[in-house]
Parts: structure tokens; sequence; C-alpha cells
């Protein structure tokens, strides 16, 4: 990750409503915090330092306990999610045919660096492992939309047309 500036939180009141709701729900019961991180990053999208810090007042549990759930689980994210999500499959078969290339040219074309989201929230970059379209090698998603047998070349024309 970079030293860039990340995203400010733009959470909304009807977000925080409705995740005091959720903590209610959750908290005489035992073992509250996965539901209830897993209901967070369902209405904010990310686990952000004030999300934790509202779960941590609510449900009487630590922040730093917070902190090292939210960073040991893969399906949380500390960071924003763009709008339109890339992600670049790093497996064997798409390395081996460029995907680390299209990796680079998407940063350089967008801004930023694996794991982050560009400032104005519009579109956020992933490394995965191996997607199962071994077979369209090299490949590259924008949300659920598949890009396979791509070249360097292909990466600008496909990102102008989320850039409109």
């Amino acid at each position: 990750m970079s030293n860039k500036s990340p995203v400010p939180f733009r959470g909304t009141k009807e977000q925080e409503q409705k995740l005091r709701e959720v903590i209610a729900q959750h908290k005489d019961q035992d073992g509250p915090l996965m539901p209830v991180l897993q209901e967070a990053q369902a209405i904010y999208g990310y686990l952000p330092i004030e999300v934790q810090k509202i779960i941590s007042e609510e449900l009487d549990i630590p922040l730093e306990h917070i902190y090292g759930v939210v960073t040991f689980y893969a399906q949380f994210s500390l960071a924003p999610k763009g709008q339109y999500k890339i992600a670049v499959c790093l497996g064997t078969a798409c390395y081996v045919k460029g995907s680390g290339d299209i990796l680079n040219k998407i940063k350089e074309i967008i801004g930023i660096d694996v794991g982050e989201c560009t400032p104005d929230g519009r579109f956020s970059l992933e490394a995965t492992r191996c997607i199962g379209a071994c077979g369209l090698a090299p490949v590259m998603t924008v949300n659920d939309e598949v890009y396979g047998r791509l070249v360097v070349g292909d990466v600008a024309d496909i990102l102008k047309k989320y850039m409109g």
C-alpha cells in the first residue's frame, strides 16, 4: 500500500442508525462480534475505524480486539470499495501470460495501488488468486464483468467505459 491519503469516511446518519439497530439485535447473544461486523460491512461496504469505535463502545469490546478480528479475516475490509471494483487475477495461468503487466498498467491509469480506492470513490483495485477462468488468461474483472485474453493495450479501452 502506498502512503496516499485514504478516502474520507462518508457514513450517513441512516447508516449509523442501522448499525446501532444491528448491534442492539445481537448485543445480548453469545459471540455477537462476528455477526455485527458482517452486517456493519454490509451497511458501509467496509469497516472504517469510525464504525469499529461504535461497535467497540456499544458491545464493550476493546477496539484493539475488534481491529484484530477485522484484520485477521479476509472477508473484512478496512478500505472502501469503489463504484467499480477492479480485480486482476494473479493466479499461475494468468500471471505467466502477463497479468502482472496488466495490473501495472491499471495502476498507472487510475493512479492507485492494490487495496486502495480512488479519492472520488469511483475505482478500487484488488489482486486476486485464480478465479477459475484459466482458459481466458490473463483475466481481469470490473464488478461482475469478466475480461479475458488481455494484452496491456486492452486496458485503457476497458477502463474508458467506466470513466465516463
